[in-house]
């Protein structure tokens, strides 16, 4: 009788262990494969970035290779422009060489060349620091927007060569370099009707002197010489922009890493990209009090500084432009070297 009654417990025991053994194992499970994915960064759009790219597709390739890797040190472009302002006076090998002595990247230092280009990243400091975020971030995506820019620049009649600048296609790509080996022209235009149909402007974003033109074409003012800083390793001529490797610049034959601990590298977190050293966690610049970042971002290193006359927090895009200074804030000022002139196109 005894050894029935064990036989029937251990019966019962075995059923019980079917009965709740799978529904525990599946529940465990179902618990794992619904867990949160891992956190990814929020990308800007294809359609966002073409309108981060309008202010400066249309430059020769050597200068967009020094402006991206100048925005990832937005701290340093403010710097750099209250020095330059500050030292107004020097001019030529001076300028070159007190230029050499100073703590900035090499970026930042090479456009000490481009006095209106480091004006206008300084006013437009939202701007500049999601410039600076997309380059690091989006490298592939920022170089496909500025080919893709300088498509509807062409097919609008507006981007061709001319005296200034040498406009060749290279199979799918868009090549602008200067017409002569030491003097650098900086087209002057409109970014929101440059390309044809009007685009939206980026939000707080107010021309510099020099490198607006008012209506639908595009300008040039005088030559900026740049073998005066030949001599230097930041000079123009060690800038370049690989178009054919996902778009990366060149700095002295070699791709740039940028060292920036004010702009985060996303990529490092999520990918074995290694292009770039930004180092995470070092983000200088907080937003400011009332100056969201644009909705849908990232939570980005900057969200508004109230330095060189504008700075805004990129809460939306959409302000459509239809010419004049969009906002009514006029020029501010310096920018050195630009004085019109150069023939309409």
């Amino acid at each position: 009788m005894t050894r029935h009654l064990q036989q029937g417990f251990a019966l019962l025991l075995s059923c019980s262990l079917l009965l709740v053994g799978p529904g525990t194992r599946f529940g465990y499970a179902a618990a794992t494969n619904n867990s949160p994915p891992a956190p990814q960064a929020t990308q800007d759009s294809p359609e966002q970035l073409e309108q981060l790219v309008a202010p400066i597709a249309l430059y020769p390739d050597s200068l967009i290779a020094q402006i991206l890797p100048a925005a990832t040190y937005p701290e340093q472009v403010v710097d750099a422009e209250k020095w330059m302002t500050q030292n107004g006076n020097l001019t030529g090998d001076n300028l070159a060489k007190a230029v050499d002595s100073q703590p900035w990247d090499v970026s930042v230092k090479a456009l000490t060349e481009f006095p209106a280009v480091l004006g206008n990243m300084n006013q437009n400091l939202a701007w500049t620091s999601e410039l600076g975020d997309a380059y690091l971030n989006q490298q592939p995506e920022l170089s496909q927007a500025i080919q893709t820019m300088r498509v509807r620049a062409k097919q609008a009649g507006n981007l061709n060569t001319t005296a200034q600048q040498k406009v060749s296609a290279k199979g799918p790509t868009i090549v602008i370099q200067p017409a002569e080996n030491n003097l650098v022209y900086v087209p002057q235009y409109d970014p929101w009707l440059v390309y044809g149909e009007p685009l939206a402007m980026f939000p707080g974003w107010y021309p510099w002197p020099g490198l607006f033109f008012d209506g639908p074409g595009v300008e040039f003012g005088v030559a900026f010489g740049v073998g005066l800083f030949g001599g230097f390793g930041w000079g123009w001529h060690n800038w370049g922009y690989d178009w054919h490797h996902d778009g990366r610049v060149v700095y002295n034959h070699n791709s740039y890493l940028s060292h920036s601990t004010t702009i985060v590298n996303r990529n490092s977190f999520h990918s074995a990209r290694g292009n770039f050293n930004g180092e995470s966690g070092h983000q200088a610049f907080r937003a400011a009090a009332g100056s969201p970042d644009r909705a849908g971002m990232h939570s980005g290193a900057f969200s508004g500084f109230n330095q060189g006359g504008i700075a805004r927090g990129n809460a939306s895009r959409g302000q459509a432009s239809f010419g004049g200074f969009h906002g009514g804030v006029g020029f501010h000022g310096g920018g050195g070297g630009f004085h019109g002139g150069g023939g309409r196109r």
